[in-house]
């Protein structure tokens, strides 16, 4: 709900949504998007070469651009171990990658988009562990420098954040660090510390 309120592919009934101190519905859609990038946990690939698929976040991407997204999104060196690398054919969303390779992938493509703000939802939820590492860094290094919404179950993924918002049935009940709400001893702390488990 909060991807799809900040894109505006819905508008709000009450209330308001500012982005850069702008009220959301005065700002052009194709000009609101254009300035968020935007990895889901479901990523999406099409029928085309790997550099195809990352240069889709800009289309007027150089290769060069391309491969430093990659780079960026720490799937340079799978890719370059593919049969063909960047020129490697993907068919069937993918199927021939892990779901953590795709995930690099969809983190390159919203990398050389290089928007001022980004949206990670759900990002890392269906990657196992090992590979979590791998594509938490690559998040990292995007998230540099821009604002980053992640909406996430895995508290992993959150820890760093500079403001920590825990939403209950739409609303927010809590609100700080992740040391700030580990010492409220609230519904933060006994998420992450296992005392329940989010539904």
């Amino acid at each position: 709900t909060i991807t799809n309120l900040i894109n505006r592919f819905y508008d709000i009934d009450d209330g308001k949504i500012r982005y850069d101190g702008i009220n959301i519905t005065k700002i052009h859609k194709p000009d609101l998007r254009r300035s968020l990038g935007v990895v889901l946990q479901d990523v999406r690939l099409f029928t085309g070469t790997v550099m195809d698929n990352i240069r889709y976040g800009r289309l007027d991407a150089t290769d060069e651009e391309c491969i430093a997204a990659a780079e960026l999104a720490n799937a340079d060196s799978f890719i370059r171990r593919l049969p063909d690398g960047y020129d490697t054919m993907l068919t069937g969303n993918g199927a021939s990658l892990s779901q953590g390779q795709a995930q690099l992938l969809s983190i390159a493509r919203a990398a050389v988009a290089d928007p001022p703000a980004m949206i990670l939802d759900e990002a890392t939820s269906s990657i196992d562990t090992r590979t979590e590492a791998l594509v938490q860094e690559g998040m990292d290094n995007l998230m540099e420098g821009r604002t980053v919404f992640v909406i996430a179950h895995r508290l992993s993924t959150v820890r760093n954040a500079d403001a920590i918002m825990v939403l209950d049935h739409g609303r927010i009940i809590e609100r700080g660090t992740h040391d700030q709400l580990l010492e409220q001893r609230g519904v933060y702390y006994q998420l992450y510390t296992g005392a329940f488990e989010l539904e």
